[in-house]
């Protein structure tokens, strides 16, 4: 099969398209032929190694070189093969996942465990934009932060991958949501159902006198002490994000976010969704939103997958508004 291979750490110049083996799944896996991928901050920080902080830590990512030798997160394709202990999976079925790699490759051999049904609504490209940054989302926002119907919510970074995503999330769930954005994107915001709108490059949303209930911090252009003017007294901050940085950052974002947890009122949580067991629950509630269009995934630009490096590298930019997908 074909795929894109990391050798070593590097840019997105230096992944090769190559023939690889075509995985054989095992007892409990099925063997997907992936027809759609996405690309995002997960692919690149493990393709350049960064923050090199991480790669001292038990995870993903190697102390030398990559452990994942073909990255890719997001996944929407067909079964192909059933291994023997697989029951509800069969050849033809459209499916969508969310992997620790192998997205960049014709084909992935994921835990049928893990394997959800497409959604009805959703074409492979619009389902392969949903499982990292939803689940991300959904975790953000459900689980910690703890969202109530009625509460004041605040996305900082509204219009990425996540940001769009939990915007329409909180919505869903009963909140008064304003989105923290560019400018150029408060209309699209908006569309998702935000309440309100402030533009960081004008106005700082940690200065606007107003208070919420959850703050979905997926930017991490402010520090947590300066999010805390606006959270109520018994209000969560949640981390999703930070900004890039080769040695530390975004891990020392969120790390200094956590150390302040223990000295304040307010709850502060990091967000971590690869690692999350409830990968199929997670899609399956995902699902229940996406079909009955509460929530809509929003794609900035497809590309073929021979173009994968350029869409890493355009996504690396971080202007791209919602997800960059990829087709196989």
């Amino acid at each position: 099969m074909k795929a894109f291979v990391v050798r070593s750490y590097g840019s997105p110049d230096d992944l090769e398209l190559t023939d690889v083996a075509t995985p054989v799944p095992g007892d409990d896996e099925v063997l997907v032929r992936v027809r759609a991928t996405s690309v995002q901050p997960y692919d690149w920080h493990h393709l350049r190694g960064e923050p090199r902080v991480a790669r001292l830590i038990p995870g993903t990512l190697g102390l030398r070189g990559p452990k994942l030798s073909i990255l890719g997160a997001d996944v929407a394709g067909e079964v192909v093969r059933a291994g023997a202990n697989v029951t509800g999976l069969a050849p033809g079925d459209r499916v969508f996942a969310l992997v620790a790699g192998g997205g960049f490759g014709e084909y992935v051999c994921v835990p049928a465990a893990d394997v959800a049904p497409l959604p009805r609504t959703l074409s492979f490209e619009q389902a392969a934009a949903v499982p990292l940054a939803a689940s991300t989302a959904l975790i953000a926002v459900r689980d910690d932060g703890r969202l109530r119907s009625g509460q004041r919510v605040l996305v900082i970074g509204a219009s990425g991958g996540v940001g769009t995503f939990a915007v329409q999330l909180a919505v869903a769930m009963g909140a008064e949501v304003t989105g923290v954005c560019s400018g150029r994107n408060a209309d699209l915001v908006r569309g998702l159902g935000a309440a309100d709108v402030v533009d960081h490059t004008t106005t700082d949303a940690t200065r606007s006198g107003r208070t919420f209930d959850l703050v979905v911090d997926i930017a991490g252009g402010h520090s947590a002490r300066a999010i805390r003017r606006v959270l109520t007294p018994d209000g969560a901050l949640v981390v999703v994000g930070g900004p890039a940085g080769r040695w530390l950052q975004p891990a020392g974002h969120a790390f200094a976010a956590l150390a302040l947890g223990p000295f304040v009122s307010q709850r502060i949580a990091v967000t971590e969704v690869v690692g999350n067991r409830d990968r199929r629950a997670n899609l399956l509630t995902l699902t229940e939103y996406l079909d009955d269009g509460r929530v809509v995934p929003v794609i900035d630009r497809g590309y073929p997958f021979a173009e994968l490096p350029a869409a890493l590298r355009y996504a690396e930019e971080g202007h791209a508004r919602g997800k960059v997908v990829v087709t196989l």
